[in-house]
């Protein structure tokens, strides 16, 4: 699909070898590629010298100096990768998100807002406040689809064949809806529904049936499998049946269930966003 807006998200140690898709994905196909240097500040120190609201309050020398010899660092980035852009003869634009959790959060959200995707490079798990903060960002305040461990690819937008992660859910139904110029340009797609319930008010008489017929309707090729998990964790069912089919992504809902309740006890998410091997399109 031709004059789309693909976010990338990418850290201090994003090199241009790593960029480099990015910028020929982008003029093949006449997008415009907005780049987002990503990275948290130092913690604010404050710490008083005696009792509140009477003392007073001192800060860290080393903290300022640590604060802005990184926003050095990643304006550096940033003019580095302007320098790329005008290279490569390519439509886009470079912002910096650099300070607390909160604001990284907000400015991620705020672009991402107008963007058909957003990749975020595995350069940021090297900082994982800004890997976490980057997902929750586009995520939860955004409605794009989120694209972990992949590049946009040459010649089609999500590879040959995907696997759908489909459980009825709104934000299984929202992954989709972000996919479809993936879906579209698939050559062979497969519906994977994990221990289906087999009544009319959950997964239907015939679980993944529903999504197949209007998927075909479309002209695509599609193979519904229901799978038992046999115990294991969702999440674990998931990649190996993907590494059984031969994926090259995998399209599901996010955080299907309460976000508190999957970062204390781990979940289908926490699962496929900590796994890096796996190509995973993402919506809530």
């Amino acid at each position: 699909m031709n004059n789309q807006t693909i976010l990338a998200l990418v850290g201090l140690g994003s090199t241009p070898s790593e960029l480099g898709p990015f910028f020929e994905r982008a003029w093949e196909t006449s997008a415009h590629l907005a780049v987002i240097v990503t990275g948290t500040a130092p913690p604010f120190p404050v710490s008083g010298y005696s009792a509140f609201p009477h003392g007073t309050v001192a800060f860290d020398d080393t903290w300022q100096i640590e604060y802005f010899d990184g926003r050095k660092k990643m304006i550096a980035k940033t003019e580095e990768i302007e320098a790329l852009l005008a290279t490569h003869n390519v439509s886009g634009d470079v912002a910096m998100a650099y300070g607390e959790t909160r604001l990284i959060e907000d400015a991620i959200a705020r672009r991402a807002c107008l963007c058909n995707f957003v990749y975020i490079s595995n350069d940021l798990r090297t900082d994982g406040r800004a890997f976490d903060h980057s997902v929750r960002g586009a995520l939860f305040a955004s409605p794009a689809g989120v694209v972990l461990n992949a590049i946009p690819m040459k010649g089609k937008n999500g590879g040959d064949h995907l696997m759908i992660a489909w459980d009825t859910s709104l934000p299984a139904a929202r992954a989709i809806h972000a996919a479809l110029p993936q879906i579209v340009e698939a050559s062979q797609i497969t519906i994977a529904v994990f221990d289906p319930v087999t009544t009319e008010t959950e997964s239907g008489e015939n679980p993944g049936s529903d999504l197949a017929k209007w998927l075909s309707h479309m002209g695509c090729k599609v193979t519904v499998q229901q799978y038992p998990s046999g115990g294991k964790e969702i999440g674990t069912c998931m990649l190996e049946r993907a590494e059984e089919l031969g994926a090259d992504l995998v399209v599901m809902g996010a955080y299907g269930h309460a976000r508190m309740r999957q970062a204390m006890l781990g979940g289908t998410t926490r699962t496929i966003i900590e796994q890096t091997d796996l190509p995973v399109l993402l919506a809530h």
